[in-house]
């Protein structure tokens, strides 16, 4: 009975979860999120760009899939481009962002990548300064395209802010719910 009460209970969180889709939650300071029926923390790292033109010590987050090769420009209204978010077709989304507040963020880098991708896709950033995002949802070619448990991804870029991490209890909760499983399966 009760590994029939558990299957129920992931079989729900995965049709859940599908129905809705992945967002992917980013920003410059290293605080990455994908949101299922719970955020969880996106990893990241330093490291190169082996992209094209791509520069050294940028902020790379490691994604659940692929994603299709390319970069996104995010246009700041009345000043123009200032970051890039680029997928290297590897796994990765590395983000660019401007120092022209200084170096203050992991992915402040001197200058976006030297070249880039033929592949392009460019976003108006909303909100005040200090909170700008934009929200993205590519189709299929686009860049960072990709498939995650069945459905297409879209990705929200914070670029002059910090999102909050996911919270605490949430994730007690779910480490709750991993022990809780496991003891019902051995059971």
């Amino acid at each position: 009975m009760r590994r029939l009460a558990l299957a129920l209970t992931v079989a729900s969180i995965l049709l859940a979860t599908q129905a809705s889709g992945a967002t992917i939650t980013v920003d410059e300071f290293g605080n990455g999120s994908i949101l299922l029926t719970v955020p969880i923390p996106l990893p990241f790292r330093i490291g190169n760009d082996p992209g094209p033109g791509g520069l050294n010590n940028v902020l790379i987050y490691t994604l659940p899939f692929g994603g299709i090769q390319g970069d996104v420009l995010l246009n700041d209204p009345g000043i123009g481009v200032l970051d890039v978010i680029r997928f290297n077709g590897d796994g990765t989304l590395i983000f660019y962002s401007d120092n022209i507040d200084g170096f203050d963020a992991p992915a402040d880098t001197p200058s976006p990548p030297g070249i880039l991708y033929p592949n392009t896709v460019t976003l108006t950033e909303v909100g005040p300064e200090g909170n700008a995002r934009a929200t993205y949802a590519p189709t299929a070619n686009q860049p960072g395209f990709g498939m995650f448990v069945g459905q297409a991804t879209t990705y929200v870029f914070v670029s002059d802010g910090q999102i909050p991490e996911p919270g605490t209890m949430c994730l007690m909760g779910v480490g709750l719910a991993i022990l809780i499983g496991g003891r019902f399966l051995r059971s």
